[in-house]
């Protein structure tokens, strides 16, 4: 049975996940160091590039002639 191929190529997958632990990583560091709440925007940011993969992640494991569901 074979998979079907996802919606990034996998250099975009590996610059998505980059870019998911960047602003993962940034949250913590600006709420520490700034005293407003503008570290939410990198919060809503990695949220946003994690869905993504997980889609990703759901095309890639649907079999290759599976309908979309229409």
């Amino acid at each position: 049975m074979h998979q079907g191929s996802g919606i990034l190529s996998p250099r975009q997958r590996r610059f998505a996940w980059l870019g998911f632990l960047l602003a993962a990583l940034q949250a913590p560091v600006s709420a520490w160091l700034v005293s407003d709440e503008s570290w939410l925007f990198s919060v809503c940011v990695a949220l946003m590039v994690a869905t993504v993969i997980i889609a990703d992640d759901a095309a890639r494991r649907r079999p290759a002639g599976a309908a979309t569901g229409d």
